[in-house]
């Protein structure tokens, strides 16, 4: 079995310092965070900027100055957001693929956020997966149901997008699909062949779908995005500590961790 990647989805577009007292917001916490990821076990780590007064912003400027305070501190795999926050425009939500990171998210279809709607045309995503292949970066494709696989495979035949693919099963959220090992287990069966895949449970199914991940052969992704509590009632203490609980579960079941350096390897990216 190969060795798992982590993600740490740090910080999000939606939680605030109210919900989350740790919740890194400026530069240099998301700097300050990627490392004690990185020393946690996580070989990735899934960006959201966020102006000063914690509002979410795509700003390609402010993204230029967390992937330089966390170069200068790790060599983590820096993924982008392009989900931004809901209501924001495509071109806000591409601006920071030009910066040409390694990796950046391509959600595969719209869903309901909640009380929202989490818009994705199909014209406005097409446009997002040529600007990836044109800047040279690895899309990470977002699956929130079942049908976003079907859009992944027909892109796949047209050209969109290259295998061997990589997704991200986003399960457990108010208005995709539930965050049970059932759908888990039924995602998996659709995939492409030679795809590679993690999860990311919300709130209570982070633990639960992260572990069976973990036997599954696929990778996980934690941080406070997702889940804010290290157990019901608890509040983490930080997003490292999210990481180093999924670290120690896999090493108790005899899968070893990947480093940044590993997980490039597997995902297929250049040596930093």
């Amino acid at each position: 079995m190969q060795k798992l990647i982590i993600t740490a989805a740090l910080t999000g577009a939606e939680v605030t310092r109210a919900q989350q007292p740790a919740l890194p917001i400026t530069p240099e916490e998301i700097a300050v965070a990627a490392e004690e990821c990185v020393k946690a076990g996580a070989a990735m780590v899934h960006l959201h900027a966020r102006h000063a007064d914690g509002s979410p912003t795509q700003d390609k400027e402010t993204y230029r100055q967390i992937i330089a305070a966390i170069r200068r501190r790790c060599d983590v795999i820096v993924q982008v957001s392009t989900g931004g926050a809901v209501g924001m425009t495509p071109q806000e939500r591409l601006a920071p693929v030009t910066l040409a990171p390694e990796m950046a998210t391509l959600s595969m279809g719209s869903v309901n956020f909640g009380d929202d709607v989490f818009m994705n045309h199909p014209a406005d995503m097409e446009v997002f997966a040529r600007a990836m292949q044109e800047m040279g970066v690895k899309p990470e494709l977002e699956i929130f149901d079942s049908g976003m696989l079907s859009t992944a495979s027909r892109w796949l035949k047209k050209g969109l997008l290259k295998s061997p693919l990589h997704v991200d099963f986003v399960l457990g959220l108010a208005g995709g699909m539930a965050g049970t090992p059932q759908a888990l287990l039924y995602l998996t069966q659709q995939l492409p062949a030679g795809s590679s895949w993690s999860v990311a449970g919300i709130g209570p199914a982070q633990l639960p779908l992260g572990t069976l991940a973990i036997l599954l052969g696929g990778h996980v992704r934690v941080g406070f995005e997702d889940n804010i509590y290290y157990r019901k009632g608890e509040l983490a203490s930080s997003n490292a500590q999210l990481v180093a609980r999924m670290a120690r579960i896999s090493q108790e079941l005899g899968r070893e961790v990947a480093t940044p350096s590993e997980a490039r390897a597997l995902l297929g990216l250049k040596p930093l």
